[in-house]
Parts: C-alpha cells; sequence; structure tokens
C-alpha cells in the first residue's frame, strides 16, 4: 500500500494561462499589426476623398478617357493629340520599358567585359577598367546625362548638315536616322532567324550534354553558322526575297521615311548604360575573384587557358554570387530612368506629369507612376530569382 503525500502533483509544471502562450501572443500581435495598417490605410483613403469633395476635385480615372491634346516626341505604337490620356501613358510606358530592357543587355555586356579587364594580368588594361570604374561610379548620374546631352546636341550638326549617309544611316542633333524595311517581306527573314536561334539553343545543350557524359567537345560555332545561314535564307526567299528598304531622307526641315533614334534617347541610355555598367563591373570582379585560387590552380594543371578557365570553370561558379547584386542594379537601372525628364525624354514619369498639368489629377497620376515601376521592378525581381534558383547548387 503506498500514501499518497502530493509531492507528484507539486512537481508537475503549472498549466500556462493562454494569453502567455508565446503562439497565441504571435497570432494575436499579427492580427493587431494587420488591423492597425488596414485602419491607417482607410484613414488615409477616407481623408483624402473628403477633402478632394470638400474642394470640388473631381477623384477615380475616369478623365483618362478624355482627349489628351498634347504631342509626344517619339514612341513605339502611333499616337496622335487627338488620343486619349490612356494611349498617352501607353507611349510613355513602352518608352520606359524600351530604355530600360536596352540598357540592361548592354549595361549586362560592358560590365562583365569590363570586370573582366580589371582582373587582367595586362597592366595597361587593367588601369583603364579601374579609370573607368571610378569615374563613372563617383560622378551622378543626373550630371552624366546632362554632359551626354549636351555632347551630343552640342558637338553634332544640325540635321539640314548631318552626316551621312553610311549604309543609308543619318547622324546629327536630332540623332539616327536609319533605314527600315518597307514589306511584311521582311517578317519571313526575321522568322528564320528565330527559328534558328531556337535550333542552335537545342544544339549547344545537347552538345553540353554530350559533353558532361562523354566528355566528347562537339563543335556549337561552326555548325550553329551554317543554320543561322540555311534557315534565313530559307525565311527570305520564303518572304518574296525583298530587297527594298525604306529610307530616311531630308525635306524641309527634317527627315522623312525610316526610322529614328532621338539624342534624349541616346543620351538617356548611354548615361544609363554606362553608369550601371560602373556597378556591375565591380559586382563581377567580386564574383570571379570569390571563386578558390585552387580552382584556378587546378585548371592550369589540366593546361587549360585563362579564357577556357573563366568560361568553364570560374564564371559558371561566380553567377551565384554574382546575379543577387546584379538583379539591384537592374531594379536601379529600371528606376533611374524617370531621370529622362530632365533631358526631356517622354517616358512615363514625363507623360504622367503632362497628364497632372493638364487634368488635375495629381494622386491618380502619381499613382500610376508608382504602380509602373512597382510591376516593372516585381517583374525583374520574380525572373532574376528564377534564374538564381536556376542556377543553385542541388544536394544529392
Amino acid at each position: 500500500m503506498t500514501i499518497d503525500t502530493g509531492e507528484s502533483e507539486a512537481l508537475q509544471p503549472a498549466k500556462a494561462v493562454f494569453y502567455n502562450d508565446p503562439k497565441v501572443r504571435a497570432v494575436f500581435w499579427q492580427i493587431v499589426a494587420v488591423v492597425g495598417v488596414i485602419a491607417m490605410f482607410w484613414f488615409l483613403i477616407h481623408n483624402t476623398i473628403t477633402n478632394l469633395d470638400r474642394q470640388n476635385i473631381a477623384s477615380g480615372f475616369s478623365f483618362m478617357d478624355l482627349e489628351a491634346g498634347f504631342a509626344i516626341g517619339e514612341g513605339m505604337v502611333t499616337y496622335t493629340p487627338a488620343n486619349t490620356y490612356w494611349r498617352a501613358i501607353l507611349v510613355g510606358l513602352l518608352n520606359t520599358i524600351k530604355v530600360a530592357v536596352i540598357g540592361i543587355v548592354f549595361a549586362t555586356i560592358i560590365g562583365s567585359v569590363v570586370g573582366v579587364m580589371r582582373l587582367s594580368p595586362n597592366w595597361l588594361v587593367a588601369r583603364l577598367a579601374t579609370v573607368y570604374i571610378e569615374s563613372l561610379r563617383n560622378v551622378p548620374l543626373l550630371l552624366q546625362l546632362f554632359f551626354w546631352y549636351a555632347l551630343i546636341v552640342g558637338i553634332l550638326p544640325r540635321a539640314k548638315e548631318a552626316y551621312g549617309p553610311f549604309l543609308g544611316v543619318y547622324l546629327s542633333n536630332r540623332g539616327f536616322n536609319i533605314p527600315l524595311p518597307d514589306t511584311w517581306g521582311y517578317m519571313g527573314l526575321l522568322a528564320g532567324f528565330l527559328i534558328a536561334l531556337v535550333a542552335v539553343m537545342w544544339l549547344r545543350r545537347r552538345n553540353k550534354k554530350i559533353h558532361d557524359e562523354t566528355g566528347e567537345i562537339k563543335n556549337t560555332l561552326g555548325p550553329g553558322m551554317l543554320i543561322f545561314a540555311v534557315v534565313m535564307m530559307v525565311g527570305w526567299l520564303a518572304g518574296g526575297a525583298p530587297t527594298t528598304l525604306d529610307s530616311p531622307e531630308f525635306k524641309g526641315f527634317s527627315f522623312t521615311g525610316g526610322g529614328e533614334v532621338t539624342s534624349e534617347f541616346l543620351a538617356l541610355w548611354l548615361g544609363l548604360t554606362l553608369y550601371t555598367a560602373a556597378f556591375i563591373a565591380e559586382i563581377v570582379r567580386s564574383g570571379i575573384e570569390a571563386v578558390s585560387k585552387g580552382q584556378w590552380e587546378a585548371a592550369r594543371s589540366l593546361g587549360l587557358k585563362r579564357g577556357q578557365i573563366l568560361r568553364f570553370i570560374v564564371l559558371p561558379q561566380a553567377l551565384r554570387v554574382i546575379i543577387p547584386p546584379t538583379t539591384s542594379q537592374y531594379l536601379n537601372l529600371t528606376k533611374n530612368s524617370s531621370l529622362a525628364v530632365a533631358i526631356g525624354y517622354p517616358d512615363i514619369v514625363g507623360v504622367t506629369n503632362t497628364t497632372i498639368n493638364q487634368s488635375g489629377q495629381a494622386i491618380e497620376g502619381i499613382a500610376i507612376i508608382m504602380a509602373v515601376y512597382l510591376t516593372l521592378s516585381l517583374s525583374i525581381s520574380l525572373f532574376m530569382n528564377w534564374y538564381n534558383t536556376k542556377l543553385a547548387l542541388v544536394e544529392r
């Protein structure tokens, strides 16, 4: 027979009160935070609408269906002052996307080349890369935009005295005037190029797979060039073998025909590209130096040349270090394109500012600009995160 002294019950820990439970408190404070944020936004929106009604200022986006009534210097789609504000905003949006995409492509190429140059054993090449990087990184981007715009407008001649034609291209202080295809027959050539590009990418992946499995190295350059030549020729012939172009011609006070790359776009593209490339160059340099020196030594012991070591061994490993900070530079380039308003390039900010001045709908206009840059930034981030995940090491 045992005697219960009550000690076992005294030794058992007391049950925690529900409001002292860490999980309960975590959920509670999250709910409080969400409710607080919603309440703050409701107060701001309600207060704004009330103030607008008190001052008899219309709110909403119905004004976007009205006639814009202002001209836009350049655009990727047709536009006249008789079009709506929606159409004007679309022109500004496409202009922003155009300069961002082209800037990102060329900034990546230039930055990668300069980053590798800075690590070159050649003293002159390395110092030239250093001067480029340190000079452009430490000068404000806005000043660089002013410099390039003043250089283009101030040095190049007027349209009437334009340089050219060089292969049908004229160069003046208004920019480039270039010949363009004038028939749909050239679409066959474009289709052939795209088909050939897909075929060469498939061939490259196939050769890489064979190399990984057997160690055999197959040439991709020669067959790839042959594929491009044959497929593009077939596409050109299928399109009717067009040979004529719509060439620019100076008439009156400006050029007619062909296409135009304006001085504003050139200055903005040069400024954004060269400025961002300086930062990307440092990222590439640091990514390459992050790879262990043992990788270089092992590759040299196999008889590989410096270019082969960079291409096949170092850069594939360095990309895992390079991609995340490079994504930030892509975002910076896209957002820095808003400085286009300083040199007169009609991007989304410039067009929307004109819309605000004419309609008085400042809140809606600013909301459009914010939504555009938010969407572009999130799109770039999603793509780069996907690419970074694809390059990540997979544990076995």
